[in-house]
């Protein structure tokens, strides 16, 4: 276990075309619209909250993704930050800390903050960092029919109680989030053993990469390239 957890959610325009295309790939990623970071010791003791809008100066809302979290364009732009500067914060802090990176369905919260360093100019901060998820530990869990996972407001219930107070509102997810991991190691769900069985997360390979992977393999064969 790392010294510190980051705890980290985010609501988006849409939702990814193609997981597997570069970020750097037009119209294949969509865009982060709240991002909300806890950052916590090993023992559970919260460090720092951050919770950020962040403006549409580049991108719009799909009708789709407006019906899930409630977010307008009217209410970005009001409340809504340039990406750069919170961007630039969660980078800080990735890199003082370095965390371990938990999110329930860490993946698309991977890929998304991964995104929005790119769109920023800034080096992917999470690289090398280890990560969890708290939707695959579900897995093992009672599940309705047709699902294999737990959402986080059935995992909240399942392990407190009582519902969710609120939902897809990035703070209130990440907090969710934090408390389920917390009680889910106290009654031995999460140990070490469970820590490491989670495959590590990567970005998708870069245009040049892809490109790489194209070449013709008689120029291989010949010395060429």
């Amino acid at each position: 276990m790392p010294e510190y957890l980051l705890f980290v959610d985010t609501e988006t325009s849409g939702l990814p075309a193609d997981w597997r295309r570069p970020y750097a790939e037009p119209g294949a990623w969509p865009h982060v619209a709240q991002v909300a970071w806890l950052i916590y010791t090993a023992a559970g003791e919260l460090v720092k909250t951050e919770n950020h809008y962040i403006r549409p100066s580049d991108y719009d809302l799909t009708p789709a993704s407006m019906q899930v979290h409630g977010l307008t364009l009217a209410y970005l732009h009001e409340h809504g930050e340039a990406r750069l500067p919170v961007m630039q914060r969660l980078h800080d802090d990735l890199l003082r800390y370095r965390p371990l990176v938990v999110g329930h369905f860490i993946e698309l919260d991977y890929h998304m903050v991964g995104v929005s360093f790119h769109r920023s100019g800034l080096s992917n901060a999470l690289l090398g960092l280890p990560t969890f998820c708290t939707m695959r530990l579900t897995e093992r869990f009672w599940q309705p029919m047709r699902q294999q996972y737990l959402r986080l407001a059935d995992l909240y219930q399942r392990q407190f109680g009582r519902p969710m107070q609120k939902q897809h509102d990035a703070l209130a997810d990440a907090e969710a989030t934090a408390q389920c991991f917390f009680e889910l190691r106290r009654t031995g769900d999460i140990d070490a053993e469970t820590l490491a069985s989670q495959p590590q997360l990567k970005p998708p390979p870069t245009h040049a990469a892809l490109a790489a992977t194209r070449r013709p393999f008689w120029k291989y064969w010949l010395g060429m390239i």
